[in-house]
């Protein structure tokens, strides 16, 4: 993932630096640590030199290979599950080109075998029809970055194409008010609407609607995605935060198992989006 590089880039090289300092302090070799940790000596050099950021999990391993005291490993700790969150601002994504994002979200889901899309508030850019796209694309106040609006929907219809490879499941959750929010004129609603129905038809593709009357024991805080097992990434209004704390992702798939139970899916999913783009055509009128 794109990133504010300095201080995330300094993180990580402390956090490898000081199991490096640590392990050398126990007296053990690389060899001896990985025994120890259950991991191979190839993954504890990596880590050891910075070419491979290891999970909070895999320090807790070190830290209790190691019997480093409980203050010193709380320390580390601290720094390793700060240098496993990312993130990026949008400002620095317009900077770079918004189409630039729509590559790297293209590279992971064309890496990744099952997707979570949890959205609260608006339909993700895989079920976007153009028109919809480039109104969510557009910038909307004027402290927005300016951007290249078209170069950025041109990419994000392209990842579409992803949707057609059945070897990869999606599960796209909104709730009622992210499908009927009035983000453009009511025939674009209306087609964005008619796409998702037809989209839900694909064997790949699973929809799911929270409806506005269902008791849901839970907030729907933020959008998030969820890529198989590996990483959550995490919407905000100034950016994006990105996670890869086992444990974190471990609370987004329960999250997103608790949302998805009080959902409408399938046939009834599919039957309320074409009565809400009905609806939508019948505003027009």
């Amino acid at each position: 993932m794109s990133i504010e590089p300095e201080e995330q880039g300094r993180e990580r090289k402390d956090l490898a630096g000081a199991l490096r300092s640590l392990r050398r302090a126990s007296g053990l070799s690389g060899e001896r640590l990985a025994l120890r940790c259950n991991m191979s000596q190839t993954k504890i050099s990596r880590i050891e030199t910075g070419r491979a950021l290891p999970t909070v999990m895999d320090v807790e391993r070190i830290l209790k290979a190691l019997a480093v005291p409980a203050e010193v490993a709380d320390e580390i700790l601290r720094l390793a599950r700060r240098a496993n969150v990312d993130y990026a601002s949008w400002r620095t994504y317009a900077r770079m080109g918004l189409y630039r994002k729509q590559a790297e979200l293209k590279a992971l889901e064309s890496s990744s075998r099952e997707m979570r899309h949890f959205l609260p508030a608006v339909p993700t850019g895989l079920l976007h029809v153009r028109d919809y796209a480039v109104a969510t694309l557009s910038p909307t106040v004027e402290s927005a970055p300016a951007r290249d609006v078209t170069r950025a929907v041109d990419a994000r219809m392209e990842r579409q194409r992803v949707l057609d490879d059945t070897s990869r499941s999606f599960f796209f959750l909104m709730t009622e008010q992210a499908v009927r929010w009035r983000r453009a004129a009511s025939d674009v609603m209306a087609a964005q609407c008619a796409h998702m129905a037809k989209v839900n038809e694909k064997p790949n593709v699973h929809l799911g609607v929270i409806p506005q009357s269902a008791e849901v024991p839970g907030t729907p805080m933020n959008i998030f995605v969820i890529y198989d097992d590996r990483l959550v990434t995490v919407e905000l209004f100034s950016g994006e935060v990105v996670l890869r704390d086992p444990r974190d992702i471990s609370q987004h798939l329960s999250l997103f198992d608790l949302f998805w139970s009080h959902s409408r899916t399938g046939d009834a999913a599919t039957e309320f989006l074409t009565d809400t783009a009905q609806g939508f055509m019948r505003q027009r009128n």
